[in-house]
């Protein structure tokens, strides 16, 4: 069956993250047969904060969570497996890359794709660790319905921090919204436009600088330019954008300044049998239709890097036509990636 993983738990190729890149990269995987791995926390990634997406080819309208499905269950069909865990620590093994899990899982391959995406910016702070889940939020599409009626603070910045404020205001009896600068940057007309409301605080030039509670958060300390105010409130929205997750693979491929993995135009990173695609990667356009294309590239790449490694010479590469090898079809679709032994 294709897919299908050993015993030992080696795989050809293992894709970690589950987002659009990842899902992609999975999909086109599978269809070449090559017994594929996901290792993700969750299917979606930051799709999961899109309540509505108008420029996905194929698509009028639809929103992150069922645009990931679709790609999921797509993956699945050919074969792809998946692991619902934390990947805590990515290894070079000689010709093998080992990815560990926090509930103990070691999962090996031939090849790597980095597609994990980006994690929302934390505040640092005393309380944050504590109350996440229990007051603390870092999706204000996902959350903000749960506090109608109730008093929140919001640390938000750019489009994300108004776009959330705008949200919340319309739900919240208060709404303290916190940002460092004079502005949280972002549209200014929007700005004035939600600021304006009567149930918002802005406090500019200021910083949450602790949060505070029992079972659940119950007050926050700020820090303002006429000195520390502490709010009574029931939660904590924070929307200061996103940081790639890459300290983990420090130390296996090249980062830029950023902290975003360095790839070429293949998607190859610095490490021979190592692809990365999306959000994580120092492509400069954030944008799902280009991760997904990215998810692609970097399968079709692996596939190229793992066809050559085992002795095989590439003839053409391409994943939809139905290529015809002694009278049988390669890959589970015909998958169209046609390799010949070496003369």
């Amino acid at each position: 069956m294709a897919g299908a993983s050993v015993g030992d738990g080696k795989y050809d190729a293992i894709v970690v993250g589950g987002g659009i890149a990842g899902l992609t990269a999975a999909l086109y995987l599978a269809r070449q047969n090559l017994r594929t791995l996901v290792v993700t926390m969750d299917v979606g990634g930051q799709l999961l904060l899109a309540t509505e997406i108008q420029n996905y080819p194929g698509f009028k309208s639809i929103d992150g969570f069922s645009l990931s499905k679709k790609v999921e269950e797509q993956a699945k069909l050919f074969g792809a497996e998946f692991k619902y865990d934390e990947v805590v620590e990515i290894i070079g093994d000689g010709d093998l890359f080992a990815v560990r899990t926090v509930t103990g899982g070691e999962y090996k391959a031939d090849a790597l794709i980095l597609a994990f995406g980006k994690k929302p910016r934390e505040l640092g702070v005393p309380g944050e660790e504590k109350f996440k889940g229990r007051g603390v939020s870092y999706c204000a599409t996902c959350d903000a319905p749960l506090f109608k009626g109730k008093r929140v603070v919001l640390a938000g910045v750019g489009p994300h921090g108004i776009e959330a404020a705008s949200m919340l205001s319309d739900l919240v009896s208060e709404l303290y919204w916190v940002f460092p600068g004079d502005t949280p940057g972002g549209e200014e007309e929007v700005l004035k436009s939600v600021a304006s409301r009567p149930n918002v605080r802005v406090l500019a030039k200021s910083k949450i600088v602790e949060i505070g509670g029992g079972s659940k958060v119950e007050t926050v300390l700020v820090e303002t330019p006429d000195g520390r105010v502490e709010l009574e409130v029931d939660g904590v929205f924070v929307e200061m954008g996103y940081v790639p997750e890459t300290v983990m693979v420090r130390g296996l491929v090249k980062l830029n300044e950023k902290g975003e993995i360095i790839v070429d135009k293949l998607c190859r990173t610095s490490v021979q049998g190592v692809f990365a695609a999306g959000d994580v990667t120092d492509i400069p356009y954030k944008q799902a239709i280009i991760s997904a294309g990215m998810g692609a590239t970097a399968a079709l790449s692996a596939y190229s890097y793992l066809m050559r490694k085992r002795g095989k010479e590439l003839k053409t590469l391409s994943d939809w036509k139905h290529v015809d090898v002694g009278g049988e079809k390669e890959g589970p679709g015909g998958g169209g990636l046609f390799f010949a032994p070496p003369s």
